[in-house]
C-alpha cells in the first residue's frame, strides 16, 4: 500500500471511494470522494485498485476523479443480479472467491472497477450470500427464508416506531384527556407496548420497540412515560403500578365467586359437633383497629380462684374451606391479605372473610379455641387446645380498651398477664422492637390521613402478647403430637443493641438491620426473637394461608381432618414463598408512596431526624415524625455522629419518583 493507491472502505453502512495520501505504521491517511480527510487502519480496506491516482492533481481534481470512479462503479454493479448468481451457485455450499465471482458477474472483461462493483453489489443485498471481503458463501433457501422473515419483522417494528411516535407526539401536544376506549386497534396495540415497556422495562417483549418511540419523542425515560398512559387513560395519576408488574390478582375469578355463593347459602352444620367444646356463654371480646372488617381471633378471660384461665379463639376457616376446593386454590396462590391506604385486597373473597368467617357480634362461630391457665405471675400451669363453638358479646377497638383498661376488671386483669408473659419471653433473651406505626389511609374525599400509632399502647401490647401466646401454644401442641406444620424460626441475631425495653428510638430502628432472617420449615425450631422453644402463626386464618395450613394440622390432631404430609408442608413452602415476598413488596412500596404524597404538601416544614450512619457523601437519617429513611448531605465541615438528634427541613418529596430530600435546618 503507497500514496496513489486508490481504495475503498466502509463506513456507516456505505462503500467510499478514496485515494490514499499517506502509509504510517498500518496506518492511512485518505482523502474521500466526499472530501473528507479520514485516518484509519490499514485493515478497514475493503478493496484497493490496480490503478492509481495522481497526487500532485488539486484536491477538488482528484475527488472530481474519486467521484466518477465511484458512479462508474455504481453503474457497474445495476448490472449484477445477486438472486439469480445465487439460483445457480446455492447448491454449492462453499465459498467463492472475489475473481471468481467477477469472472461469472463479467465473463468478457473485468478490472478492478469490476471487482469493486462485485462487493458493492453482495454488500448491498445479503440475502443471498454471506458477505466477505474477498469471498462469497451461498446461504440455504431455509435460511434465505429465515432473513426474508427477519426484514419483514425489521420492517414491522420500524413502521411501528415510526407510528408510534408519530402518535404520542400528538398525545403530548392535546391537552384534552383522552380515554384508551378511543384508540384504534393500530393505536392500543403502541399503547400496549408502552405499558409493558412502563411495568417491565427491558423484560419486556416489545422492548427495543418502546425504546424507539420514546427516543423519537425526546421523552425521559419512566416519568414522561407514565404521565403519558395517565394522559391516554390506561394510568390513573396514583397507578399502584406493584400490582400490575407482579401481575397480582385484585378479583376473584368466576368458579372462586360461584363457589362462595353456594357456600353462603348452605347453612351451619358440622359432623364433628359432638367434639366441639359449647364456649357460647364466655364472654368473648374482640380488639381491632377500627377499619377492621374481618375478625379473626377473639380473647376471654376467666378467674378461677388464685388463677386465670386465658382463651384465645380463632376462627376456624378449615371448617368452611376443604383442600383443593376453588376458594382454597385461590387464597394459596394469592398467600396472604394486602393491605395498603388505598385499598384493601383480600385473600378470600369479601362476602366470606367478612361474613361468614368473621366473628362477628352475636353470631355464633366454630373456632379452635386455645385455652391457658395462667397464675399472676404469667406461669402458664398448663394448656390445651380445642375444637370449640364460640360467641362474641364485645367488638372493641384499640382506642376503647385504653380508656376502659383502668375500670374493667377483666381488661386490666388480661394487660397484667400480657405483660407477665412478655417478661417471661424476656427472661428467655426475646427481642422486642417497639416503634411507632406511621397508619395511612384515604378519607371518602380521597385526602390522605396521617395517625402515628404508640405500638405499646396497654391495648396493642395486650393483644400482641396474647397472640404470640397462642401461637406458641399452638406450636406447642403441634410439636407434642408429632405433626409437621408451617412452623418459623429464627436464629440469634447478629447483634443486640438493648435489652428487654430499654433501647431508644435510635437503637429500636438499628436493631431490625441486625436480625437474622426467619425460617419457615415443616419441623419445630426456636424462634429466638421471641424467645419460644417453637412458633407457628396460625391466628390469622382468614388473612393468611400460612395460617390456615397450620390450622389444618391443629384440626388433624383433634381428628377433624386428614393432616398434609411433611413433603406437602414443603412443598407448600416454596409455593407461597414469592407471592408472600411480592405481598411484602407491595405494602411497603405503596405505603411509603402515600406517605411521600403527604410529605409533598409538608413541603418548608421542620422535623426532628436521627443520624443512623455516614456513607460515602452524606449521612442516612431517620424523620422520626414520619418514620422514613433519607439521605442528608452535608458539607466536609459538619460532622456527625449515629444517634444524634437534629432538626431538618423538607426540602422536595415526589412520591411517583420515590424521592426525599432534606436539608439540615
Amino acid at each position: 500500500m503507497e500514496s496513489g493507491n486508490i481504495v475503498e472502505y466502509i463506513d456507516s453502512q456505505k462503500i467510499i471511494c478514496a485515494v490514499v495520501q499517506q502509509v504510517k505504521k498500518k496506518r492511512l491517511r485518505l482523502l474521500a470522494e466526499n472530501n473528507r480527510e479520514v485516518n484509519l487502519s490499514i485493515t478497514r480496506v475493503s478493496h484497493q485498485s490496480d490503478s492509481d491516482l495522481d497526487t500532485g492533481l488539486k484536491r477538488d481534481e482528484m475527488v472530481t476523479v474519486l467521484k466518477k470512479i465511484a458512479e462508474h462503479r455504481r453503474r457497474l454493479t445495476d448490472q449484477i443480479d445477486v438472486n439469480k448468481l445465487w439460483e445457480v451457485l446455492n447448491t454449492e455450499q462453499e465459498w467463492i472467491d472475489l475473481s471468481t465471482m467477477t469472472g461469472l458477474c463479467f465473463p468478457d472483461n473485468s478490472d478492478s472497477d469490476h471487482q469493486s462493483a462485485v462487493i458493492r453489489a453482495f454488500f448491498e443485498d445479503r440475502l443471498y450470500f454471506k458477505f466477505g471481503y474477498d469471498c462469497f458463501f451461498p446461504h440455504t433457501e431455509s435460511q434465505v427464508k429465515e432473513i426474508l422473515a427477519r426484514r419483514k419483522e425489521e420492517k414491522r417494528r420500524g413502521q411501528l416506531i415510526k407510528n408510534g411516535a408519530a402518535w404520542l407526539k400528538k398525545q403530548i401536544a392535546r391537552q384534552d384527556k383522552i380515554k384508551t376506549k378511543g384508540l384504534s386497534e393500530k393505536e392500543k396495540a403502541i399503547a400496549d407496548i408502552l405499558y409493558d415497556y412502563y411495568l417491565l422495562g427491558k423484560e419486556s417483549r416489545d422492548a427495543d420497540i418502546a425504546r424507539g418511540i420514546l427516543k423519537a419523542t425526546d421523552l425521559d425515560g419512566e416519568k414522561d412515560l407514565f404521565d403519558i398512559l395517565v394522559h391516554i387513560g390506561i394510568f390513573s395519576r396514583d397507578e399502584n403500578v406493584e400490582l400490575l408488574r407482579y401481575d397480582i390478582p385484585v378479583d376473584f375469578p368466576s368458579d372462586v365467586l360461584k363457589r362462595a355463593r353456594i357456600l353462603s347459602a348452605e347453612p351451619f352444620t358440622d359432623t364433628h359437633a359432638d367434639r366441639r367444646m359449647d364456649l357460647t356463654q364466655l364472654p368473648l371480646m374482640t380488639i381491632d383497629g377500627q377499619a377492621t372488617l374481618d375478625f379473626d381471633d377473639a380473647i376471654s378471660i376467666e378467674n378461677q380462684g388464685t388463677d386465670f384461665r386465658i382463651g384465645i379463639h380463632i376462627t376456624d376457616v378449615a371448617h368452611y374451606i376443604k383442600k383443593g376446593d376453588p376458594i382454597d386454590t385461590d387464597a394459596k396462590g394469592r398467600a396472604s391479605s394486602i393491605y395498603m391506604p388505598d385499598r384493601k385486597i383480600s385473600m378470600f373473597y369479601p362476602g366470606l372473610s367478612e361474613g361468614m368467617f368473621s366473628l362477628k357480634a352475636g353470631a355464633v362461630r366454630p373456632a379452635i379455641s386455645t385455652l391457658v391457665h395462667m397464675n399472676p405471675q404469667g406461669d402458664i400451669l398448663d394448656y390445651e387446645v380445642v375444637p370449640s363453638l364460640i360467641r362474641v358479646t364485645s367488638q372493641l377497638f384499640y382506642r376503647d380498651v385504653n380508656l376502659s383498661i383502668d375500670t374493667s376488671t377483666s381488661l386490666r386483669s388480661l394487660w397484667k398477664l400480657a405483660g407477665k408473659y412478655r417478661d417471661k419471653r424476656f427472661e428467655a433473651n426475646a427481642i422486642q422492637i417497639s416503634l411507632p406505626e406511621i397508619y395511612l389511609w384515604l378519607d371518602e374525599a380521597g385526602d390522605i390521613r396521617f395517625n402515628r400509632i404508640d405500638r405499646e399502647s396497654p391495648a396493642r401490647m395486650m393483644v400482641s402478647e396474647l397472640m404470640i401466646l397462642a401461637n406458641a401454644m399452638m406450636a406447642r401442641f403441634l410439636a407434642d403430637n408429632d405433626m409437621p406444620a408451617i412452623f418459623r424460626s429464627q436464629t440469634e441475631p447478629q447483634k443486640r443493641l438493648y435489652k428487654d425495653l430499654e433501647g431508644t428510638l435510635f437503637q429500636n430502628w438499628m436493631q431490625r438491620r441486625h436480625l437474622s432472617r426467619f425460617m419457615l420449615g415443616h419441623s419445630p425450631e426456636k424462634h429466638t426473637g421471641l424467645g419460644v422453644d417453637a412458633y407457628v402463626t396460625a391466628t390469622s386464618p382468614i388473612r393468611k394461608y400460612t395460617d390456615l395450613v397450620t390450622q389444618r394440622q391443629i384440626r388433624a390432631v383433634l381428628g377433624l381432618e386428614t393432616p398434609y404430609p411433611a413433603e406437602e408442608i414443603d412443598r407448600i413452602i416454596t409455593l407461597i414463598e414469592q407471592p408472600l415476598s411480592q405481598v411484602t413488596l407491595v405494602q411497603r412500596k405503596r405505603h411509603r408512596y402515600w406517605l411521600l404524597k403527604h410529605l409533598e404538601k409538608q413541603i418548608g416544614q421542620k422535623t426532628q431526624a436521627h443520624v443512623l450512619f455516614k456513607r460515602r457523601h452524606s449521612y442516612q437519617i431517620l424523620l422520626n415524625e414520619y418514620m422514613i429513611e433519607c439521605p442528608l448531605s452535608l458539607s466536609d465541615s459538619i460532622t456527625l455522629v449515629p444517634e444524634d438528634i437534629i432538626e431538618v427541613t423538607l426540602q422536595y418529596a415526589n412520591a411517583r419518583k420515590d424521592k426525599l430530600s432534606v436539608a439540615l435546618s
